[in-house]
């Protein structure tokens, strides 16, 4: 009995897409001739037409007219209200790229369950809402990123991606940079007796904080007073940096914290119990926020460029897209704000 080989299955636009590294609206923006495309894009998508013997059908010129020239942000936040400062600075900076190029960016609010994230993102590729999605909050273990091939999405990861993933991705070189100058800085202050709060320890991000901590007071040859994980909210910084300073012969002279908002809420912590900042403690966030120039004692804190990271990652996204935007310059190395929350131990 003679069974019939299995018909080869058809090339299509996405497989052209995979084969070139860029989106399928890239393509088809190649095929058709249309909008503005990047030499070096065009002759990859070119190639990849070649060497898959691919030709354009009804299909793909249906993708081209469907463009929604819309950028999709998922947030894991409870509400607007929660949005906080940095992630409106890296709004402002995504549609500071955005908006000239007339795209527009959808910002899609969950709660915290990765249930919730993937119906987000499976109901913007399938509704064609976005043309693409900037990723954040890098996490181990996480599924966003195989998600996105499976969905046909283009993303770009503002972080970087762990195990090696090969999302299309821009961080600081490296990721815990910062944290090491703001140890150094107390250490020249004469600080021995340093704690470190920062967040969760399964984001990649607030693990390499932690890292970089341990690391720099590991070179000077000191241990920790405590280095801990939690979540980024200040109420939990208020809560672990209180029974620090409770706790009987260790209290720390200085604490690094891992945003401004725990910092802040650090010093209220402090001055709850008689402390006063920074003469009994010395305090630092991470973020540089402009707000914390403006508080008593302005407040010394690693500044990493939000809005540069915005504007980075708009322009990578694009370049996914066929948009002819030119490479993106690397990050700025997020540097020490010396402020009034800093001094030498006594």
């Amino acid at each position: 009995m003679h069974v019939a080989d299995e018909a080869p299955r058809r090339v299509t636009i996405g497989d052209v897409a995979a084969l070139a590294g860029v989106s399928r609206a890239a393509v088809s923006k190649v095929v058709n001739g249309t909008g503005k495309i990047s030499p070096a894009t065009a002759a990859r998508v070119q190639d990849a037409v070649r060497k898959l013997n691919w030709t354009p059908n009804a299909a793909a010129v249906a993708l081209r007219r469907s463009r929604s020239r819309t950028i999709g942000l998922v947030l894991s936040r409870p509400g607007a209200l929660e949005i906080g400062a940095t992630s409106s600075l890296l709004i402002s900076g995504l549609e500071s790229v955005l908006a000239p190029r007339s795209y527009g960016l959808l910002l899609y609010l969950v709660d915290h369950t990765a249930d919730d994230e993937t119906r987000a993102y499976r109901t913007l590729a399938e509704d064609r809402r976005v043309d693409g999605v900037v990723l954040t909050d890098s996490r181990y273990g996480d599924t966003r990123f195989a998600l996105m091939r499976s969905l046909g999405l283009p993303a770009v990861l503002i972080g970087t991606p762990a195990d090696g993933d090969p999302v299309p991705h821009l961080d600081n070189d490296p990721p815990g940079a910062g944290v090491d100058d703001a140890v150094r800085h107390l250490l020249e202050l004469g600080h021995t007796r340093i704690a470190y709060i920062g967040g969760p320890d399964d984001r990649v991000q607030a693990r390499a904080r932690h890292e970089m901590f341990d690391a720099t007071m590991a070179a000077a040859g000191l241990q920790p007073v405590a280095s801990i994980a939690t979540d980024y909210s200040p109420e939990s910084s208020a809560d672990r940096t209180g029974r620090l300073l409770d706790a009987a012969g260790t209290r720390p002279t200085a604490i690094v914290y891992g945003s401004d908002p725990m910092a802040i809420a650090g010093v209220s912590a402090a001055r709850s119990r008689g402390l006063v900042v920074p003469a009994d403690l010395s305090v630092i966030g991470f973020d540089g926020l402009p707000i914390g120039a403006w508080l008593d004692p302005p407040l010394t804190s690693v500044h990493r460029d939000a809005v540069q990271r915005g504007r980075a990652v708009a322009r990578r996204l694009l370049g996914l897209l066929g948009e002819d935007v030119g490479e993106p310059p690397p990050l700025d190395r997020p540097h020490l704000l010396v402020r009034g929350s800093t001094a030498a131990v006594r």
